[in-house]
């Protein structure tokens, strides 16, 4: 089963289960797990091929998703599930394969469609730094900066990096993610809808939901509802931690009075 960071104790509401993107890990979501977790019991999972979690050949959706079903039904069978970007799509899949383990679906920064980009050179990024050179992350950081001009771009990948007396790692499986960038960037046929509760958070400056995916998000979750944070990318929660978890308490405290 996925790896497992747990944020409060179990209540009589079903708990969140947060999904994180590509190259991330249920650590990334620390602060909002925490501030969210007031409500509710919150579990923030690290991804197959990512963080403590399973190593594994394939990195579709359906496995994916499958993954997220078996840690819902680990922790009572019900879940509100929010899922960021590859998350995003991975709990949307799981929705419209198995809508009564999800009882609240909310998607941030991602549409239930195929993208023309691929995130593979920054695979090829992180595998050209030599590792038998890094003590510190500093070092990583200092190899990676060729490869990736964005400093926070290079921190959020340095997250995973892992030091310790038996030598410096990737906590990702760099070369399973590359092989399977097709599927990550795509989505599956899928069939069917999700009629429960659904959110759709976007950010502002971000280009990964447009207009012309509406339709598409609707047809799938006809009771998708948007939200767009002012100012964010597509990492909006790290972006905007405040107004992106205002917006997830209020959705999922809607109708509960």
């Amino acid at each position: 089963m996925l790896n497992t960071i747990i944020h409060g104790e179990p209540r009589d509401t079903p708990p969140l289960v947060i999904a994180h993107g590509l190259y991330g890990s249920a650590r990334n979501w620390g602060v909002v797990a925490k501030r969210l977790s007031e409500d509710r019991q919150v579990i923030a999972v690290d991804m197959r091929n990512h963080g403590s979690s399973p190593r594994a050949e394939d990195n579709g959706y359906p496995a994916m998703a499958g993954d997220l079903a078996e840690v819902i039904e680990a922790h009572g069978g019900t879940a509100e599930l929010l899922g960021h970007s590859m998350g995003g799509k991975a709990s949307m899949v799981l929705a419209l394969s198995r809508p009564d383990l999800i009882s609240r679906l909310i998607v941030a920064d991602i549409a239930p469609v195929a993208y023309e980009h691929s995130q593979i050179q920054y695979v090829e990024a992180m595998k050209s730094v030599d590792l038998s050179k890094v003590s510190r992350r500093s070092d990583a950081d200092a190899l990676l900066a060729p490869h990736v001009a964005e400093a926070a771009l290079r921190a959020f990948f340095l997250q995973s990096l892992e030091l310790g007396e038996g030598g410096t790692t990737w906590k990702l499986n760099l070369d399973v993610l590359g092989r399977e960038m097709p599927k990550i960037v795509g989505f599956p046929e899928v069939e069917g809808s999700f009629g429960g509760p659904a959110l759709f958070i976007t950010g502002e400056t971000s280009d990964y939901v447009g207009k012309a995916d509406w339709p598409r998000i609707t047809e799938l979750f006809p009771n998708a509802q948007q939200h767009v944070v002012p100012g964010a990318g597509h990492w909006l929660h790290a972006e905007a931690p405040r107004p992106f978890v205002e917006a997830v308490a209020e959705f999922l405290a809607a109708d509960k009075i």
